[in-house]
């Protein structure tokens, strides 16, 4: 059997270092697995879209597709886009096999990526001592996906033996400025904050800049690439391709003509 294609779905962003992200995430993917067809899609603001590829793939014979979510967050994109966009692929394109895979999630293991990021920074920026730490994520109205972002920060923080807020870019509070203010407010005045995006944009940027005026002595770069982010990619899609077995139709009998069977 044909392994399925990996349609990689990210938000998408105007900003053309998010796309350039996403697409040496995909050519890292490549590399790992190279017997898989990987494509790159995008929710918004950028092509291709997620029906563009897809129906490359059908018109090259693809018949089964895994569409990964590139988000962290499992709030309303993951819940109301996603959803939409699998039954109108799967509408345009009824010969194919689809199904997506659950988002990357605010996994465990992204934190050695975030540590590799801050430890760049603060050796680039000399800085020797941290007394506090601040998660920055995007928010979100819902408050399981914001819960997930606190029980991240607080993993983070027992790593290093500091005490550590999760604050958020939108949706919720508090912002990554307001946490590192709260902190220097409490006598803490080597205040880092990890930036937990996927890819650089208009909300990284943001949390960077209210943070360092609020006094953040330290400010990391997004997750970016990494080998981290390409495995989760990769264990999403092998949990989503065994699903999709569950979706291939059961194979028809074979019926022998009644001229063919012989009786003894």
């Amino acid at each position: 059997m044909t392994a399925p294609a990996l349609v990689v779905l990210a938000h998408g962003s105007r900003d053309p270092r998010s796309a350039a992200t996403v697409h040496s995430l995909v050519a890292c993917l490549r590399e790992m697995r190279d017997d898989l067809r990987i494509e790159a899609s995008f929710l918004d603001h950028c092509p291709p879209t997620p029906y563009q590829v897809i129906g490359k793939l059908a018109a090259e014979g693809v018949e089964e597709v895994v569409v990964l979510p590139l988000l962290l967050s499992t709030a309303f994109h993951a819940r109301t886009d996603i959803p939409a966009v699998i039954d109108e692929a799967r509408s345009r394109f009824p010969d194919l096999r689809i199904i997506a895979s659950d988002v990357l999630g605010y996994d465990d293991t992204l934190l050695d990526v975030l540590d590799r990021r801050m430890r760049a920074e603060l050796k680039d920026g000399r800085v020797r001592e941290l007394d506090a730490l601040v998660l920055a994520c995007a928010g979100s109205s819902d408050a399981q996906a914001n819960a997930a972002v606190t029980r991240l920060a607080r993993l983070w923080g027992q790593r290093h033996k500091l005490p550590v807020t999760a604050a958020f870019t939108t949706a919720a509070t508090p912002s990554p400025a307001e946490a590192v203010l709260q902190w220097r407010l409490e006598g803490r005045r080597h205040v880092a904050v990890g930036s937990f995006f996927l890819a650089p944009g208009v909300l990284p940027d943001r949390a960077e800049e209210t943070s360092r005026k609020a006094g953040a002595v330290a400010v990391s770069r997004p997750l970016g690439v990494s080998a981290e982010v390409a495995r989760l990619v990769l264990l999403r899609y092998g949990v989503a391709g065994l699903d999709l077995l569950t979706l291939a139709p059961a194979p028809r009998p074979t019926l022998l003509r009644p001229e063919l069977v012989r009786t003894a």
